[in-house]
């Protein structure tokens, strides 16, 4: 028991630790308040430019692998093994064998 007692806090040790979590607690609804009042954060002009920019992006990926996978049927027309012995030989990764799925719009 005296060593239960020794090592539990004093009454002062946890006024002052209650005193730190209201503080604490304080400084975290004055942060949701403010997060809660802004409404917008990214203005229209921002979020127009981004989708703008997400849409470019995505037509080049496309155009792209739309690209190497012309070059690569092309290649595989004259040879002799499959398609995924010919990734293996040549160390191609596909989005789908990472799971990757183009973004939608």
């Amino acid at each position: 028991e005296l060593k239960d007692l020794n090592s539990s806090m004093t009454t002062s040790e946890i006024a002052r630790e209650i005193e730190a979590l209201r503080k604490e607690c304080a400084s975290y609804t004055d942060k949701l308040e403010r997060i809660k009042s802004a409404t917008n954060h990214v203005s229209p002009e921002e979020k127009e430019k981004v989708s703008r920019e997400q849409q470019l992006y995505r037509r080049e990926w496309r155009r792209r692998k739309r690209m190497a996978t012309e070059l690569l049927d092309a290649i595989l027309e004259g040879y002799p093994k499959s398609k995924k012995q010919f990734f293996e030989e040549v160390g191609i990764e596909t989005d789908e064998d990472h799971g990757v799925v183009l973004p939608a719009t």
